[in-house]
């Protein structure tokens, strides 16, 4: 059902988004409240999650999320104010095939910046947490849940905490440090299969999920330069 729910907000953004193209069809909404984990949507049909909010070393008001949730110049909303159209766009995408991250340009005249959505702050930057630490997401499906870090594969972090659709682009904390980006679960390993779904965050019974280390995702944007770079959560 929140799947569903999911592929209904994202067909209704994509009609607002459009309709917000034509001069003055929609009235813009100047308090959308956005932070980590909150919901967004694009124009090609897809929703993830906020993994932060904050401005870049130019000052613009930007936000990370996954990079497989839409590419580069797609239009973005946020998903519990759709009347607001088009809060902002697309700056970059990788389209998921390298570290699987993406930079949004936001409507600094729309967008309200907060540092706590629900149950997850974020303040600062951390360090990747290693094997055995504890770590904690939060999604716009799943909400809130924690699990413990079981090590690395490929450069991204395997640990337990819940992930289904939608949750990608989530935060990954330790206290209200940010130190990853959600990006999915692992549903096997080369020819083992062991996809086994997360129903809720209470439930530890499933697949790992894993998240790439939002420092290296914070270096890779400082060496390119342009929307993003210079980073800091609010």
């Amino acid at each position: 059902m929140r799947f569903l729910r999911m592929a209904a907000f994202a067909a209704a953004i994509a009609g607002v988004l459009t309709a917000s193209a034509g001069a003055g069809s929609v009235t813009a909404d100047p308090s959308v409240v956005l932070g980590a984990a909150s919901g967004i949507v694009f124009d090609n049909n897809s929703g993830c999650s906020l993994t932060a909010i904050g401005h870049d070393g130019a000052g613009r008001l930007v936000g990370l999320t996954a990079g497989h949730c839409a590419p580069t110049g797609s239009r973005v909303g946020a998903e519990q104010a759709l009347a607001a159209g088009v809060i902002g766009t697309v700056a970059y995408s990788d389209d998921g095939d390298y570290l699987d991250f993406a930079v949004l340009q936001l409507d600094a005249s729309k967008v309200t910046p907060v540092r706590t959505i629900g149950q997850t702050t974020v303040a600062g930057i951390g360090g990747t947490p290693g094997p055995g630490a504890t770590v904690c997401s939060d999604g716009r499906t799943s909400g809130r849940s924690c699990g413990v870090v079981w090590g690395e594969l490929e450069g991204t972090s395997i640990n337990q905490y819940c992930s289904q659709p939608g949750d990608s682009g989530g935060p990954v904390v330790v206290g209200d440090r940010l130190v990853g980006m959600n990006q999915g679960r692992l549903t096997g390993l080369g020819p083992v299969d062991f996809d086994v779904p997360c129903t809720g965050g209470a439930n530890p019974i499933h697949s790992p999920a894993y998240f790439q280390p939002i420092q290296v995702i914070l270096d890779v944007l400082n060496r390119a330069g342009g929307v993003g770079a210079g980073f800091q959560p609010i």
